[in-house]
């Protein structure tokens, strides 16, 4: 019995499982919007928009060109081709990887259509209602090279009956509806529903499972159990996690690491190792990367190219003595592993060799904090890299975060399954062994850096790709004076550092030796984050710690909230974003306490449910979705808001009968009861629920 509901355990999720969501804005290029105060002079676009006054000029030409005589059809098509500047371009022009000559016309209506304003309206026939026996002079609606259903014309003056059968075929070639995984085009800017999220629940309920202190979780690529931990000094573990609700600790053994890379790792306050990745087909190749730093006084191969020279109008030798004793002692490392044991099950390996199979990129560093360093790999199965902008006095002195032949301050991306040859390294004159992705942002552009993703961060602390929606890459970054941000990382985007901090204008101590002019940048400012006076009073210190969106069904109320902390506060927040895939945030910070029934106690002092953190150093995410803390006093991880007295109107949606467990559980899913006939119950709800 015991099986069989687990089957029908398994049906009833496959049913109930959520469709992936439409992206956030993103435009056609695959860049972020950009945000404009004033309306367009020609389309009627504003706020977040895909389009300068450049491009709107552009249109503007294009649509004059078609010398359309009727005005109810010239009204349509303006609306079609200022589509171009709707936030949400990417998703109306791009439709399963293929470009559009015009956005995605809506021609049908879905009762789970993401759209408020989709009604009732047919557009597309609207369209060829409207305009099908009107002249257009280099119409856009002509037929694919593929010949889609149309009559072939050579004149560039066409009307939609010259061009199409019948308007089953126009509409068969531009229409569709708006469903779950994209939009449609109505004639009007894309507008979501306000749908919301449920209420979050009173507090967090935390439970202790660990005591180390560590600065990195990664799960295990196998999809066990199993996570991979790290911490400051260089060593990593290979760790069981305890099932939820089992009152069991993290096994992990600290004498007998994974790998031990302390003697190439440089400790200190602002150094150590501070990335970890595990190569996408590690159950395979036995393939991962630690991200840190070295000191070329203490160790050889601490070698590489300062980050302060010539491309970047930086002297070394004229660096202050924060720099260390030598120019760029110190180095920020991504090096590559590979673990012991049998070749053709590299995913059962205990251990790994501590010697580097390939140095993947080195950073000289002209000052010693801010550097960032995590890795962490995307969907398309590229590297990511985050650094800093370097440190130093005040501000960002000689401005390497705006400046795009300087890799700090950056976000990269790089292929490390295709390594070149030594001397197309040279060549190409690359910081190490990768390649550079063909569609990297300013690949073609001689000015920049082809390894560069993004841009203008201070100091980007902890980044997650949202497992959900892979689209919202987020990132933490650390402030100065006032304010740390949340940013949705896109492609080529600015984030404004250091002509921005955050939302607010930044104005350095001291003029930097290089600057650049506010009107002269495109930022894009965080979607969340904090003033420094909303917490430590008193000290007023604050450093973010980016986490995760919660996607987990332990906390059926915190699901889809993205979670973020402070480093010195214990201060944990969670963002919601209204509507669903607009980019809108709105932030809360939330109680949490420590679950009393905790395997190990969470407060230095007795009976106290409130758990004695001390720093927060990151977020872990395991197999499960189930989120943890990483601190400095321990790992905590997020349990059933029930567990600490808190109320989630989500949990324990299924009513338990007999010996049921009282272990929340969501919607899609039952508690299991080893009961017989609280099993046959049981299965009777689990399906009327699934029917």
């Amino acid at each position: 019995m015991g099986r069989f509901i687990g089957f029908i355990l398994f049906l009833c999720g496959l049913l109930l499982l959520v469709h992936p969501t439409v992206s956030l804005p993103l435009c056609s290029d695959s860049t972020a919007p950009s945000t404009l105060n004033s309306t367009l002079e020609f389309c009627p676009y504003k706020g977040s928009v895909c389009c300068n006054s450049t491009q709107d000029g552009d249109i503007q030409r294009q649509f004059q060109g078609m010398n359309i005589s009727d005005p109810a059809c010239s009204s349509l098509v303006k609306s079609i081709v200022c589509a171009r500047c709707d936030p949400f371009s990417g998703d109306l022009y791009i439709v399963n990887s293929t470009p559009r000559s015009v956005p995605l016309l809506c021609n049908s209506t879905s009762e789970n259509s993401p759209q408020s304003n989709q009604a009732a309206t047919d557009f597309c026939s609207t369209v060829w209602d409207t305009c099908q026996n009107i002249t257009i002079v280099n119409s856009p609606f002509a037929p694919s090279l593929q010949g889609r259903a149309g009559v072939p014309t050579n004149s560039s003056t066409s009307k939609l009956s010259d061009l199409w059968l019948s308007k089953t075929d126009f509409c068969n070639a531009f229409g569709g509806s708006s469903t779950e995984e994209s939009v449609c085009f109505v004639g009007e800017p894309v507008s979501l529903n306000n749908t919301k999220l449920p209420s979050p629940p009173d507090g967090l309920c935390l439970e202790k499972i660990g005591n180390g202190s560590y600065l990195n979780m990664v799960a295990h690529p196998d999809g066990s159990n199993r996570a991979f931990f790290s911490n400051q000094a260089g060593k990593v573990w290979l760790a069981t996690i305890p099932e939820m609700g089992s009152g069991g600790m993290l096994e992990l053994d600290e004498s007998k690491p994974f790998v031990d890379l302390t003697d190439v790792v440089n400790l200190d306050t602002q150094f150590g190792m501070m990335g970890l990745a595990f190569h996408p087909n590690f159950a395979q190749n036995g393939r991962f990367f630690a991200s840190f730093n070295c000191d070329k006084v203490k160790w050889p191969g601490c070698s590489g190219r300062c980050s302060c020279n010539s491309d970047v109008n930086c002297d070394p030798s004229k660096l202050p003595s924060d720099s260390g004793s030598q120019p760029c002692q110190h180095q920020s490392v991504v090096a590559e592993y590979t673990v012991n044991g049998s070749a053709s099950q590299p995913s059962l390996a205990t251990t790994a060799k501590p010697t580097e199979v390939r140095r993947i990129i080195t950073i000289g560093l002209p000052f010693t904090s801010r550097h960032a360093g995590q890795i962490l790999f995307g969907e398309d199965g590229y590297l990511y890299f985050m650094m800093g902008d370097g440190g130093g006095q005040g501000g960002d002195p000689y401005n390497f975060s705006q400046n795009k032949k300087s890799l700090l301050g950056k976000i990269m991306r790089l292929d490390i399954n295709n390594i070149p040859s030594s001397e197309d390294i040279n060549k190409l004159d690359l910081w190490g062994n990768y390649s550079i992705p063909k569609d990297n942002p300013f690949v073609e552009d001689q000015s920049a850096l082809p390894e560069i993703w993004a841009y203008g961060l201070r100091n980007p602390w902890r980044c997650s790709f949202d497992s959900e929606r892979p689209s919202y890459f987020m990132c933490g970054d650390v402030g100065q004076d006032r304010f740390e941000e949340v940013n949705i990382i896109s492609k080529g985007g600015n984030y404004g550092w250091s002509v921005y901090e955050g939302p607010l204008l930044f104005v350095p101590n001291s003029s930097p030796k290089e600057s650049t002019p506010i009107d002269s940048i495109n930022p894009i400012f965080p979607v969340m984050g904090y003033n420094h006076s909303t917490i430590n009073k008193n000290t007023g210190s604050a450093s973010i710690t980016g986490g995760y969106f919660y996607r987990s069904n332990t906390d059926p109320c915190l699901y889809g909230r993205y979670l973020y902390a402070d480093l010195y506060a214990s201060a944990i927040w969670a963002g919601t974003e209204t509507p669903k895939n607009s980019g809108n945030f709105t932030t809360n910070d939330i109680p949490f306490s420590c679950a009393p029934d905790s395997p190990i106690p969470c407060s230095s002092t007795p009976g106290s449910p409130l758990p004695a953190l001390g720093y927060v150093f990151s977020f872990g995410e395991d197999n499960d979705k189930d989120i943890y803390v990483l601190t400095s006093s321990g790992v905590y991880r997020f349990v059933p808001p029930s567990r600490c007295k808190y109320t989630c109107s989500l949990e324990n949606v299924t009513t338990t009968v007999g010996s049921l467990s009282p272990t929340p559980s969501p919607p899609s899913h039952a508690s299991r009861s080893t009961n017989s006939w609280s099993s046959l119950v049981l299965l009777l709800l689990l399906l009327f629920t699934c029917s």
